[in-house]
């Protein structure tokens, strides 16, 4: 097996198209040809993680956070980037990372997290816009089926839980070939009349060159008709952060002492408590203050997130529990999560979990 078969289903876990703009997840060390002796799946690179992946005989590294954020200048040796990229490709190690775009579906980080404490009823707390597009093309109806499945094998047509969504309208085209012209139907210099169906299906942004390929390779006419339209909807399973309910309300004390057990955290920061009992829980593992006013407005009596800053903190403003789990603490379960994905899809390949704790910060009492 390739590398690039065990990458190419990550591409499709977590498309890298939907990762924030400041991100650097996809490949970024190594060979996509060679052959995968194994794969280690990790939260962070570091040397320790390589001098694992080597002893186990991983040559793939398949990481949360990205060992590359900024742009290397230079391969000189100097810092904890630099050395371990220097030693991936001495060692002949690929890694590869599934961040931001983790975070923003669903079925990623947050979700692992809303399902370890136990929320039901859960949905993306801050959806994405501009994350949908809708192609609209014109094919001869004796053609239509053909030119339909190939759209949906290539992504189209999808929406949230459902698949293979369309609308198709019959109708007359018309067109005239010219001289240079090699026309599926009709004669040239002649207009011609075909029965056609419009054909409308809406599908994820990302998947486009996929589709538009899919369209001409399947499509009968020499000119494909066709347009595509960037759409305001935002998508139900993609963007930051999870909301849901808990199975039965509890003591805000209580909560947070479960959320302090369940991540094995040596301390929660938070806000004053506000004496209320709490029946929804918003969640964002790593950095996701930003989402405050989402949580807020989602009816969340609790925020759960990570590197909270001392000002932040006051813009809970007595309308909301903010609570600070630690960023290792609260994505520390992606390891476990990945591993799983990859281990049901690759089930005679070795998939293994790294032993390593990566946690940089220490806590003294």
């Amino acid at each position: 097996m390739k590398i690039a078969e065990v990458t190419a289903f990550l591409n499709r876990l977590a498309p890298p198209q939907l990762q924030e703009p400041y991100d650097n997840s996809g490949f970024l060390v190594g060979d996509r040809q060679l052959d995968c002796s194994g794969v280690l799946v990790t939260l962070d690179v570091t040397e320790e993680v390589l001098d694992e992946a080597i002893q186990k005989g991983c040559n793939l590294i398949v990481a949360h956070h990205p060992i590359i954020f900024k742009g290397l200048k230079r391969l000189t040796g100097d810092g904890l980037v630099q050395r371990v990229v220097m030693k991936a490709i001495r060692e002949n190690l690929s890694v590869y990372a599934i961040h931001t775009n983790l975070d923003n579906v669903l079925h990623g980080v947050n979700g692992m997290l809303a399902g370890l404490i136990g929320l039901t009823n859960t949905r993306v707390l801050d959806e994405k816009r501009d994350g949908l597009k809708k192609l609209v093309t014109f094919v001869p109806v004796d053609h239509a089926e053909k030119v339909r499945s190939a759209l949906f094998a290539s992504g189209g047509g999808f929406i949230s839980n459902y698949d293979e969504c369309s609308f198709n309208l019959e109708g007359t085209g018309t067109f005239r070939a010219l001289e240079d012209a090699n026309p599926f139907v009709g004669n040239k210099g002649e207009r011609h009349y075909e029965k056609e169906v419009r054909m409308e299906m809406i599908f994820p942004a990302f998947a486009e060159i996929g589709l538009v390929n899919a369209l001409r390779e399947s499509h009968p006419y020499e000119e494909v008709a066709f347009y595509i339209t960037t759409l305001d909807n935002t998508v139900s399973t993609i963007g930051s952060g999870i909301v849901g309910d808990l199975e039965e309300e509890m003591d805000e004390m209580e909560l947070l002492y479960m959320v302090k057990d369940l991540l094995n955290a040596e301390v929660i920061r938070h806000t004053d408590f506000l004496g209320r009992k709490v029946s929804r829980v918003a969640l964002c593992g790593g950095s996701g203050f930003f989402l405050l006013p989402s949580a807020k407005a989602a009816g969340a009596q609790v925020y759960i997130t990570a590197d909270i800053k001392y000002h932040e903190f006051f813009e809970a403003d007595g309308e909301i529990l903010l609570a600070d789990a630690g960023h290792y603490e609260t994505e520390q379960y992606t390891v476990e999560l990945l591993a799983t994905y990859l281990q049901k899809n690759f089930p005679t390949f070795a998939v293994l979990k790294t032993e390593r704790k990566t946690n940089p910060v220490r806590y003294l009492y």
